[in-house]
């Protein structure tokens, strides 16, 4: 099956329609797919739900999204760092659903899993748990989160073969893996495409069975907050 494709409008024809739930990787500025993100600009397509860990920066990475207001939800734990999400979010003109990082990454994986729902301790006793089943177990309550299944995941990786295998670096590990799982359909994005059998086996963070398209391209790598330690007076 043909996983290699030329682009990114190539690798999402066919793929998207209004309304659809979309799982995106990265963490921060870090293995944002901004590729796809930007193909996903030029598709037009409308009233998105977005599962992302943050919703990047203004007009930058799932920022674009949002100043084409593209996006009417999303599903975050952290969105400090864009302005035009909290003017749209404190306006009513975006929905948000917040998720503790790693109750989002669990759900994420879950839902790759196969796992409909699982009962974690984080987040009762706040508005996180408003709604949410409350079950007790050996004295302690639990609430009762759902897997996320989304219609497509868009991920970022460092290096894949043309199978699909694919290697991610450092923080861009944190997202992208449960994203990629949890998407009916997977298209990745990376940085180097090399033959079948290159890379080690032990070294894959995310097999191929779940990646059904890839491209390769250029990326800019953002430093979202460059912080540097004040010159000493001489």
């Amino acid at each position: 099956m043909k996983k290699v494709y030329g682009s990114a409008e190539e690798a999402l024809d066919g793929l998207l329609f209004d309304g659809m739930l979309i799982a995106a990787g990265g963490f921060g500025l870090c293995g944002i797919p901004e590729l796809l993100i930007d193909a996903i600009v030029k598709a037009g397509t409308r009233d998105l739900t977005v599962a992302s860990n943050n919703a990047g920066v203004d007009g930058f990475g799932l920022g674009k999204l949002l100043d084409t207001r593209q996006i009417k939800k999303m599903m975050s734990s952290y969105v400090g760092e864009n302005a035009e999400f909290m003017r749209q979010y404190l306006s009513g003109e975006l929905e948000l659903e917040f998720n503790p990082q790693g109750t989002l990454a669990e759900r994420m994986r879950a839902g790759g899993c196969g796992i409909p729902g699982f009962y974690t301790k984080t987040g009762v006793g706040t508005v996180v748990a408003e709604g949410k089943e409350h079950h007790d177990f050996d004295g302690e309550t639990y609430i009762l989160e759902r897997g996320i299944v989304a219609d497509l995941s868009i991920v970022k990786a460092w290096k894949a073969d043309d199978t699909g295998n694919l290697v991610f670096r450092k923080t861009a590990r944190n997202f992208n893996p449960p994203a990629a799982m949890c998407g009916k359909i997977c298209v990745a994005e990376v940085e180097e495409i090399v033959p079948r059998g290159q890379l080690d086996g032990d070294h894959i963070h995310l097999p191929g069975i779940y990646v059904h398209r890839l491209i390769q391209g250029d990326h800019e790598k953002r430093i979202e907050q460059r912080t540097v330690r004040k010159r000493e007076e001489a």
